[in-house]
């Protein structure tokens, strides 16, 4: 797939104030027309956020509702553990969205929604009205499937840093503090969980500190899935060429249980495991709202969709975008991915809310880039078109592809990615 860069992100920082912080009986910005909730500020949420503005020429109001004070991107964060980029790297402001399209930036958490009503409550204790629900909550963990780390203290000390920052900081840490010869073991959980190639990534951007800092060391990557899950042979073959000796890879590992206290692994079916620095990525579910709310249809733990409008099966004037959704099949969940969600949301909504009819055909296209050292990538590429017989979004034949090998053309490609999704999203 060809790669170019489309826009340069001017800079990036962290916004030093909240945004639209309100408190008692919230309101949207401006007055009259049509309103927009959005719930987190994300790939999916943000770009659904902008978008709607843009296209509805401002006419539709948007409010957007998240906690974090910044954007903090996910993908690119991995090499934060390797050292290469800082978490400045990878904040980027949420000030775009309100001064430059308008949206309504509310620094809370919705803690509950109220479908028949269209209200959705703050934990600040204010209230929202909506004509149109956008949820991009994300994943949760389910931490019932680790008893252990239900303990005093076990998720300070066992991290999984899979949702960027202050975590990514701590994992940063437990690696600098690790003795030259210790061992650091990343637990991978059955697919699908969010982003399919980030813990080899990750394995392969410790290993790469490893091999300046502490080359005595080892980094042991523990799977539940029978094989790696995405870029198998680009992944082998960097640990081959690049990590002989340092990275060891065991594909059906479970893990059943953490023991905190003595940094142990157990498992379905294997031999205990103890390292130095344990990084559990525990099995995921969509975000929390979303399952409360009773949007997870697909097994108690995914949003199943309409994929047209991304409107969610169990609930009329609500839509759910990103990691949280029933995927289509061959549909990674990705940031690239849920950018795409977010921007075909938002021009189904702007249809609905104008009435019009969305778009009968969306496509989606996506491309995943995985840092095998501190310079070198690897992709992989897909484009997915709705088919009308099915209702899903199905993979178009002969689309997208994957690297040849891993290189340093490659890793530009990859951070001008970073930089032009980043002012998709958010510019």
């Amino acid at each position: 797939m060809k790669r170019r860069q489309l826009i340069q992100v001017a800079g990036a920082g962290s916004v030093l104030g909240a945004l639209g912080m309100i408190t008692g009986c919230a309101t949207s910005g401006g007055s009259g027309g049509p309103h927009v909730v959005v719930v987190g500020g994300g790939y999916g949420g943000a770009t659904a956020a902008k978008y709607i503005r843009l296209w509805s020429d401002q006419s539709i109001r948007v409010t957007l509702v998240e906690p974090s004070a910044a954007f903090i991107s996910c993908p690119i964060s991995n090499l934060v553990l390797g050292g290469t980029k800082t978490m400045a790297d990878i904040t980027i402001s949420y000030d775009n969205l309100a001064n430059r399209h308008g949206v309504n930036v509310v620094r809370d958490m919705v803690t509950s929604i109220d479908a028949d009503k269209r209200t959705v409550k703050l934990a600040s204790g204010g209230e929202l009205s909506y004509d149109r629900l956008i949820l991009s909550p994300g994943v949760d963990f389910m931490w019932d499937t680790l008893p252990g780390m239900a303990k005093p203290g076990a998720q300070d000390k066992v991290l999984h840093a899979w949702k960027a920052g202050p975590q990514t900081v701590a994992l940063r840490k437990q690696l600098e503090a690790m003795p030259d010869g210790g061992v650091y073991a990343i637990s991978i959980p059955l697919a699908p969980y969010r982003c399919p190639p980030g813990p080899y990534e990750r394995a392969c951007q410790v290993a790469s500190y490893f091999t300046k800092a502490k080359p005595k060391s080892k980094v042991l990557i523990l799977d539940a899935n029978d094989d790696v899950t995405s870029k198998g042979p680009l992944f082998k073959k960097a640990w081959a060429d690049r990590y002989k000796g340092m990275i060891e890879y065991r594909p059906k590992h479970n893990v059943v249980d953490v023991d905190a206290a003595t940094n142990t692994l157990k498992f379905e079916f294997n031999d205990d495991v103890k390292a130095s620095v344990l990084n559990v990525l525990p099995a995921m579910r969509a975000g929390d709202i979303a399952v409360k709310s009773g949007l997870a249809t697909a097994n108690k733990r995914w949003c199943e969709i309409d994929y047209l409008t991304h409107e969610a099966k169990a609930a009329k004037n609500i839509h759910v975008l990103g990691d949280s959704i029933q995927v289509a099949p061959l549909m990674p969940k990705s940031g690239h991915m849920a950018n795409q969600h977010g921007k075909t949301c938002a021009a189904a909504v702007v249809a609905l809310l104008t009435g019009k009819q969305p778009n009968a055909m969306p496509i989606y296209t996506n491309t995943c880039y995985s840092f095998v050292s501190a310079e070198d990538a690897v992709h992989v590429a897909s484009v997915h078109r709705y088919d009308a017989a099915q209702k899903t979004m199905l993979t178009v034949p002969g689309s997208g592809g994957v690297s040849s090998a891993a290189n340093e053309l490659e890793g530009g490609y990859a951070l001008a990615w970073a930089r032009n999704i980043w002012a998709d999203t958010l510019a």
